[in-house]
């Protein structure tokens, strides 16, 4: 009886090291994957403003139709305006 406590026991604390175990190897991957998570949405943000300044620059070319360039800037100022709105809601 004493021996069967005794491998129960020993049973329990190896079943408790290795889920341990798997708890801190989550735990690091969670980790890992935060920090790609972070970097993608630096990305994206990056990503974002080159998007924005290219339109800009599309907007002001010389070389485009003048009501063409006019409608660009129309839709950039409305979508500013939408942000705005956003920001203050």
């Amino acid at each position: 009886m004493l021996e069967d406590i005794k491998s129960n026991i020993a049973k329990l604390v190896a079943l408790y090291e290795a889920e341990r175990q798997r708890a801190d190897d989550l735990a690091g991957r969670l980790s890992e994957s935060e920090e790609k998570c972070l970097k993608y949405k630096e990305q994206i943000t990056e990503l974002n403003q080159q998007i924005d300044n290219l339109e800009l620059m599309r907007a002001f070319q010389a070389s485009g139709d003048p009501a063409e360039s006019k409608e660009r800037i129309a839709k950039l100022i409305r979508e500013i305006d939408r942000c705005i709105k956003l920001l203050e809601s």
